[in-house]
């Protein structure tokens, strides 16, 4: 149950990253930020509402307001960091976030068997590779580096509080929606911060009119990164924390492929060869 829990993250992470790349070619990536998780706070509010999940609240939703705290925060560094680049020295950095959940899940006691330790070390290496590293040529910023490991270590944090956040399916729910609320919180304050410095908030090319379109996909991307973390605190719950967070990390795979499959876009021969890897990490981790 760990692993297909786990996998289902990663896939569900890998399409969310996709679809808000895209996006974030038209519309200013704060907006996508916000209206992506305002419209999963809607929805995570009816099911609230008809599963009763209120009835779960207790202290342990802390770990889910501090989850929304930390979440904005680590994508607007990745976002930075995006910008300053390379772009292909930074994507992969900031998959490294693994190594947070899987240091608690060491410190709390597990102990993984030898075949799975290598399946940790495999697996996060081909996420680092399919990420497409650039392995020379370009220049890299000291602050991009800075940006890339504080954006790591929130992806990280996400993972490990989440889990904590709830220990039933209601209880879930509920500890979704607090997250995606906090979420809200500190988007739109992030967002009325850069439109007083002058940023646009809208797209420069349909302005208002351009956001309605799309909001089914805003809809589906913030649908699918409540999803992920939804499996993935189902997973951390049921087996290993050193193996689900491993096994969730694989989104950049998914991205990659979903970029090859759907824009047509060519996979790097160190790309390849990290997919590869990653794929011989899964099967190590979900059978050692």
């Amino acid at each position: 149950m760990t692993a297909l829990f786990a996998l289902a993250t990663s896939l569900l992470w890998g399409l969310a990253d996709f679809g808000g790349g895209l996006l974030t070619r038209r519309i200013p990536a704060l907006t996508v930020v916000v209206l992506s998780q305002a419209a999963a706070a809607a929805v995570l509010g009816v099911v609230v509402i008809a599963s009763g999940g209120w009835s779960e609240a207790g202290p342990q939703l802390w770990f889910a307001v501090a989850a929304g705290v930390v979440g904005p925060v680590a994508m607007l560094s990745f976002y930075k960091a995006l910008a300053l680049g390379p772009m292909g020295v930074v994507s992969p950095l900031g998959s490294l976030g693994v190594a947070v959940p899987v240091s608690v899940g060491i410190v709390v006691g597990e102990r993984p068997g030898l075949l799975q330790f290598a399946g940790v070390g495999i697996a996060v290496t081909g996420v680092v590779l399919a990420g497409g590293p650039q392995l020379r040529g370009a220049p890299v910023q000291r602050r991009a580096v800075l940006l890339t490991l504080v954006a790591a270590f929130g992806f990280g944090s996400v993972m490990s509080l989440i889990a904590e956040a709830s220990t039933t399916v209601t209880g879930l729910f509920l500890a979704l929606f607090v997250q995606r609320l906090t979420n809200l919180v500190v988007g739109g304050a992030a967002l009325y911060a850069s439109v007083r410095r002058g940023s646009r908030a809208l797209p420069e090319e349909g302005g208002s009119a351009a956001v309605p379109a799309a909001l089914p996909a805003l809809a589906l991307i913030g649908l699918a990164d409540v999803a992920a973390n939804g499996t993935y605190s189902v997973a951390a719950q049921h087996g290993p924390v050193t193996v689900a967070a491993v096994l969730a990390s694989l989104y950049p795979v998914v991205t990659a492929l979903a970029a090859r499959g759907a824009l047509k876009e060519r996979l790097r021969g160190v790309q390849a060869a990290g997919a590869g890897l990653a794929l011989v990490g899964t099967v190590l981790l979900a059978t050692g």
